[in-house]
């Protein structure tokens, strides 16, 4: 295994049909102005093989991602993420008292200025998310986060009209911060494919303030996070 394998994802799962990864925090999908992308490490560890993007995580978030294998598969993981088929989960933590401790959170999402979105009170097409938080040290909080629909930012603009942006978030935080990475994490996945449920949960493990002992002690206890009470949101 090459060091920069190490450092892009872990193989968590490689069947005929779809891979499974924990991307690392930082590591970019595509190339944009970078010379090397997650695409292009994957193309040359899997040689031969039609690899496809079925949904995205940013640049600074880690965790776990799916990539198609064929076309068909692709196909199913199209309609599966476009009915809201396939639970998410993730885990975050942030500073400071947000304005309510657990809910949920929906509103439209619109492009504000430099690339960056915002949440708006209107509901055209709206962003659903739920959330449970838990009481750290220092003022820092773990935030449960499941998203029921899959918009640009939506967490890290969920997280910031909470007044409590994500740890490392320099976009929707502080610009200037002194911290190791941003602290949002794809902890988990649920979803039926041809006939099976499949079940995948990968805690968070890169990153000083991740590896807190508290911290593991609220991770464990919400492991696996379908098993928290959410409340229905119909």
């Amino acid at each position: 295994m090459t060091a920069a394998k190490k450092l892009s994802y872990l193989l968590l799962e490689n069947n005929a049909d779809y891979l499974v990864i924990n991307k690392a925090p930082g590591v970019n999908l595509h190339r944009n102005h970078h010379d090397e992308s997650l695409l292009d490490i994957l193309h040359r560890d899997f040689p031969g093989e039609s690899l496809h993007l079925v949904h995205r995580l940013d640049d600074a978030t880690s965790g776990l991602l799916l990539i198609a294998k064929n076309v068909s598969a692709a196909a199913e993981f199209g309609r599966l993420f476009a009915s809201r088929e396939v639970e998410k989960f993730y885990f975050a933590l942030a500073e400071g008292k947000p304005s309510k401790k657990q809910g949920m959170i929906v509103g439209d999402i619109k492009k504000s200025r430099s690339g960056s979105y915002l949440l708006s009170r209107t509901r055209s097409n709206p962003s659903i998310s739920q959330f449970f938080s838990y009481a750290l040290v220092d003022g820092l909080r773990g935030y449960l986060l499941r998203p029921h629909t899959g918009k640009t930012h939506q967490l890290r603009v969920v997280m910031k009209s909470l007044g409590v942006p994500i740890l490392g978030d320099t976009r929707y935080g502080p610009r200037k911060q002194q911290c190791d990475r941003m602290y949002l994490h794809a902890m988990a996945l649920r979803f039926q494919f041809n006939g099976c449920e499949q079940l995948y949960v990968c805690l968070p493990s890169q990153g000083d303030a991740f590896l807190n002992e508290d911290l593991q002690a609220i991770l464990e206890s919400c492991n696996p996070p379908w098993h928290c009470k959410w409340p229905s949101i119909h």
